[in-house]
């Protein structure tokens, strides 16, 4: 037997030197042997601890023999799973040998018992007691820290949607103030007009364009955290249609830059209209704004695999360096000065936003000066 935890084996037999011989055979530093001189003491044991690896019981008893005392013992829950070795005399029919599997033994041997095989037949059982009891014990530890998952997943959603909203109050609280200083800074040039040095004007226009960006940023801000709280029901969504409304919005920068956009014909999936019109105008947008000096060529394609529809936006513009692949995800995040490009770094943070609360992913694939193709994936 494998070194282990010491496991408790019941042994029945209405004579004691047959008990000290089973004990003997076994080998006590291995077990803890519980003995019983009857049926009716077994029960009385197997009331009081249920917890043994393998019973070992003799057929042949007075009052309560040992097919007697099996069914009893199947017919509690709580003891019902533990394995039953009946020893007889040889003198027993093949009749009594299939009457105790019928009550439930796993086994039956005939006397005079081999000791070698009794020994490893019953460390069979004793390991099989060991590793059932290390998987129930795995099987509470996991039900614990699901638990404790589940409660740690509940405080995060709880502090995101508290974030969330405090994100949107917060955004929306500060437009009015921001305009009012802004219009004020206005007047106040204007006024000051024709009696402005130089460097005060210059000072002036730094302040209200920074007014300006931070009326961007709380725009950004604003349909961001307006994703998580714009929980409308999904419906069918012509994506054609999605596509034909985003060439309209965006049709002056298409015209402006010449772009050439083309498309393969779309699906109609479960969605959200307005959200996908975001995800392909932010996309599209980008690839018209970082097209560099050359007219944009922008490619909308769809695969399916195994329900899933994955979307690829690829565009010939001026690409970026992968190491970036992830960060351009990220709310604020930008690759170039901001005289360089308008935005704000939010438009890819919103769209990773709305495919992740789709149950899709989005990444980018991109070689700096050959262009890049965003993929995003959605399900049905």
């Amino acid at each position: 037997m494998e070194n282990g935890e010491v496991v408790n084996v019941l042994l029945v037999d209405d004579k004691k030197e047959n008990l000290l011989a089973l004990e003997l055979v076994l080998g006590k530093d291995q077990y803890n042997f519980v003995e019983a001189t009857s049926g009716r003491e077994a029960l009385r044991v197997l009331l009081k601890e249920h917890n043994f690896a393998i019973i070992l019981m003799d057929v042949h008893m007075p009052l309560l023999d040992g097919f007697e005392t099996a069914k009893l013992i199947r017919e509690s829950e709580k003891l019902k799973n533990i394995p039953i070795i009946f020893l007889t005399a040889n003198h027993d029919k093949p009749d009594s040998v299939f009457k105790g599997y019928e009550t439930g033994a796993v086994d039956f041997m005939i006397k005079p018992i081999v000791p070698e095989i009794l020994a490893a037949k019953v460390s069979v059982f004793a390991d099989l007691f060991r590793k059932t009891r290390v998987l129930e014990q795995q099987k509470k530890n996991l039900l614990a820290l699901n638990k404790e998952l589940e409660k740690n997943t509940q405080e995060i959603r709880r502090s995101n949607d508290e974030l969330e909203k405090f994100a949107y109050v917060a955004s929306h609280d500060m437009q009015e103030p921001l305009r009012t200083i802004v219009s004020y800074l206005q007047l106040i040039q204007e006024k000051l007009d024709n009696n402005m040095d130089k460097e005060t004007e210059q000072y002036f226009n730094y302040v209200i364009g920074a007014g300006y960006r931070m009326r961007d940023l709380i725009t950004g801000l604003l349909e961001y955290s307006r994703i998580s709280r714009a929980d409308r029901p999904l419906e069918p969504v012509d994506f054609n249609t999605v596509l034909n409304e985003v060439m309209n919005n965006l049709g002056t920068s298409i015209t402006e830059s010449k772009a050439n956009i083309v498309s393969d014909k779309l699906p109609v999936l479960n969605s959200n209209h307005l959200q996908m019109v975001q995800l392909f105008q932010n996309l599209i947008g980008n690839a018209i704004k970082f097209s560099g000096q050359q007219e944009p060529k922008i490619k909308i394609s769809y695969t399916v695999n195994n329900g899933t529809y994955q979307f690829a936006v690829k565009d010939n513009g001026i690409g970026m360096d992968p190491k970036y692949n992830e960060r351009i995800f990220e709310i604020f995040q930008r690759l170039h000065p901001l005289g360089e490009f308008s935005g704000m770094g939010i438009g890819l943070a919103i769209c990773k936003k709305i495919v992740e609360r789709s149950g899709g992913k989005i990444w980018v694939d991109s070689v700096p000066g050959k262009g890049s193709t965003f993929y995003f994936t959605l399900n049905n």
